[in-house]
């Protein structure tokens, strides 16, 4: 199942990725991120809730990830 926001090239990955296709990139719905691989674009995705995806973030933030 293909997700919305890949009708709406909103897909973004992080400006530390390299030129080669290893990494996550993720797109904001309405009240949702989506994230798959960028490796495989049409595959399938992981959808969070706005709240999980910011606590996710916070959490990477603070790890130095």
């Amino acid at each position: 199942m293909n997700a919305p926001a890949s009708d709406h090239g909103r897909w973004r990955k992080s400006s530390y990725s390299g030129p080669h296709a290893n990494c996550v990139e993720c797109a904001p719905l309405s009240s949702s991120f989506v994230v798959r691989d960028s490796k495989d674009p049409g595959g399938g995705h992981l959808v969070f809730a706005a709240p999980e995806w910011a606590a996710f973030l916070l959490a990477v933030k603070r790890a130095g990830l």
